[in-house]
């Protein structure tokens, strides 16, 4: 009797008939979210709130397939709850060891053919999130997606910033809007992550996770509600996705705090996408990396004949060797790529072959002298030159001895695209290659699952500093808080020509920068990224103030801490490597004066090495250094000049 009385709870507990109730909910395990799912004739509609502060009212999900088959026509089913704690590592990222505690429900919707959608919603203390699943019937095993329209029904027109796009074929690249999202048009495209700040300070962020075999999610107004839409495929554009079953959707996350930063500290993204799929990881090296094209290959006038060659790619191999700088790129010469191609401003010809050379550039030769001097080879090429000959070329890169490239110009996000960015990691990972994806979408947490994928890009960053206005602090500030969500950001950073304003101008060569050097020295620390470049020519860097910190910050972490996070103002971020912290603090167009608390530091006495702003407005490029004994209980007060910043290094004593 007893058993039955435990089986039936457990029923009830877990089991529970969606047709005996009208609503179900879940918490984040310190029940600060709540997160409501009401079935009914009106179909799926959800609402979540922080601190019993409604943040989305009820708003519809809808998946809709080609044949008919949809959300709103299925019948529900037992529902399912679960609380789990998933543990792993990662070799990327923000931190080592991730601990996420999470509670799921599951909802299961059925019809007569036997077609099944599961929706499933978990909530973390750090957000909520949630995906489609799509399970076989007694009919075709294969399916087509025409809709997939999720609402977000914010609640009391929170203020945006979001990058706004004109359609769906884009690098991502642009300056964001800041206003209250009753004051954007319907029908503008958002582009996410998009962060929203409600009139209570409460944040949220809404992106992806687990972009694999699907189309990339925007986010749209209709009639004043925030909702969903696709990438469609190129060849037919009534159709999303298409695919066999069984089959799942990326994860749609809403992150929410008060407090901006915990978005940059958390790890949701990776803990929704699926498991490492790489076996062998040793050869994974995350590093530093030259960029020459950027400064406009320059070298010293001794170098005999400079050009595609050894000779000028010795020049900054030497330059990596002698100062910790673990990858040298080779890119161009002269606007024409390392390999042959007949096409016009980078853009491949009908005879590209990323696996042919250059005539006078051996890159064996190139490659085995970096290795002995302790430096990594990666190149760069445009997709569409690699894709067709990827066997053969990704063959040829692990014969020279390149351990990865930067792979640029793919400007989509519908399936197919997809699709080959994900063929292009798993393929590459076969040759013990790493991949920086340029001109690329958001990345959706899935350095988790491919650890080769050191970085992408999908912001406009200071490679635009080489023919256009010059990018401000604001705008790094408005990047970190909306693309830097998402992961690492691949920056072009390392311009060490800081001008006040009134004296920029473009220079394709020898770019200048607007803010300080202290604030790019600061950006290493607080824009994630496994691939940092470091863009400048070598005799710009040696000799300079500033460049031993350069030298010394890594590419990966242990630990990371939001110190403090107001959009549109500043950010201070501070970051463990081992027994080291490092802290960066960036700063908008405004002169202030910040206090920094070390209390996540641990007990003990420490060093703290601080490159701070020092008469920035007239020279920016120079600096204060100084050295300090600290504890946890020291406060340090940065003076963070207009455009400014600071960064420290910490080491115990």
């Amino acid at each position: 009797m007893i058993k039955k009385l435990l089986s039936f709870f457990y029923l009830v507990l877990i089991g529970v008939s969606i047709n005996a109730q009208k609503s179900v909910s879940i918490q984040s395990p310190d029940k600060k979210i709540r997160c409501t799912i009401k079935i009914g004739k009106e179909g799926i509609k959800y609402h979540v709130a922080y601190k019993k502060e409604t943040l989305i009212g009820f708003s519809s999900l809808l998946l809709k397939l080609k044949d008919g088959t949809s959300t709103g026509k299925l019948s529900p089913g037992r529902i399912s709850y679960s609380d789990s704690v998933e543990k792993y590592e990662l070799l990327t990222g923000r931190s080592v060891k991730v601990e996420d505690h999470y509670k799921q429900v599951s909802i299961p919707l059925s019809g007569k053919d036997g077609k099944s959608i599961i929706i499933v919603f978990r909530a973390f203390n750090s957000g909520v999130a949630f995906r489609y699943k799509l399970q076989n019937g007694h009919g075709s095993d294969s399916f087509a997606i025409s809709a997939e329209v999720n609402e977000f029904n914010l609640a009391g027109s929170p203020g945006a910033k979001a990058l706004l796009l004109p359609n769906f074929t884009s690098s991502h690249e642009g300056y964001y809007t800041s206003k209250p999202l009753s004051e954007i048009t319907n029908d503008t495209l958002m582009d996410m992550p998009a962060l929203f700040r409600f009139h209570s300070g409460t944040y949220m962020a809404i992106t992806e996770a687990a972009l694999l075999d699907y189309a990339g999610m925007y986010l749209i107004k209709k009639n004043n509600i925030l909702q969903s839409c696709l990438s469609p495929l190129p060849s037919d554009t009534s159709i999303f996705v298409k695919g066999r079953f069984p089959h799942e959707s990326p994860w749609r996350v809403m992150m929410i705090s008060d407090d901006a930063g915990d978005f940059l500290e958390n790890n949701m993204l990776t803990t929704l996408s699926p498991p490492r799929r790489i076996s062998e990881v040793d050869w994974i090296k995350p590093g530093k990396t030259t960029f020459p094209w950027w400064n406009g290959n320059v070298v010293p006038d001794t170098i005999n004949a400079p050009g595609n060659n050894f000779v000028t790619n010795k020049y900054f191999i030497d330059f990596c060797s002698r100062n910790k700088i673990q990858y040298h790129s080779v890119v161009e010469y002269g606007l024409h790529q390392w390999y042959m191609d007949d096409g016009v401003g980078f853009q491949p010809g009908p005879h590209s072959d990323p696996t042919t050379p250059v005539p006078g550039l051996d890159m064996k030769e190139v490659c085995d002298y970096a290795h002995s001097q302790g430096v990594g080879i990666r190149v760069w090429v445009h997709w569409w030159a690699l894709y067709p000959k990827i066997d053969g070329a990704f063959a040829n890169f692990e014969k020279w001895g390149i351990s990865g490239m930067m792979i640029d110009f793919m400007d989509r996000d519908d399936q197919e695209m997809v699709n080959i960015q994900t063929e292009m990691l798993e393929k590459a990972a076969k040759h013990h290659l790493h991949v920086q994806f340029h001109g690329a979408y958001k990345p959706t947490g899935l350095s988790r699952t491919y650890p080769n994928e050191f970085t992408r890009e999908g912001t406009l960053n200071y490679e635009v500093n080489k023919w256009g206005p010059g990018l401000t602090a604001n705008h790094d500030l408005d990047i970190a808080f909306t693309r830097l969500i998402a992961g690492s950001t691949d920056y072009h950073l390392g311009g060490f020509r800081a001008v006040p304003d009134s004296l920029y101008r473009v220079q394709y060569t020898r770019p200048l920068m607007l803010g300080t050097r202290c604030h790019m020295l600061a950006l290493y620390v607080v824009y994630e990224n496994a691939n940092a470049m470091v863009c400048d020519y070598p005799e710009a860097y040696e000799g300079q103030e500033g460049f031993d910190f350069i030298k010394e910050v890594p590419t990966v972490w242990d630990e990371t801490v939001a110190i403090a996070a107001k959009p549109d103002e500043y950010l201070i971020i501070a970051r463990r490597k081992g027994k080291d912290w490092f802290i960066g603090a960036i700063n908008n167009d405004k002169d202030r004066v910040v206090n920094v608390p070390l209390s996540f530091l641990s007990a003990g006495n420490y060093n703290a090495e601080i490159y701070s702003d020092h008469n920035s407005h007239l020279s920016p490029n120079s600096l204060k250094f100084e050295s300090k004994n600290v504890d946890r209980s020291t406060r340090l007060m940065l003076n963070l000049a207009g455009g400014g910043g600071a960064a420290i290094r910490i080491r115990a004593l």
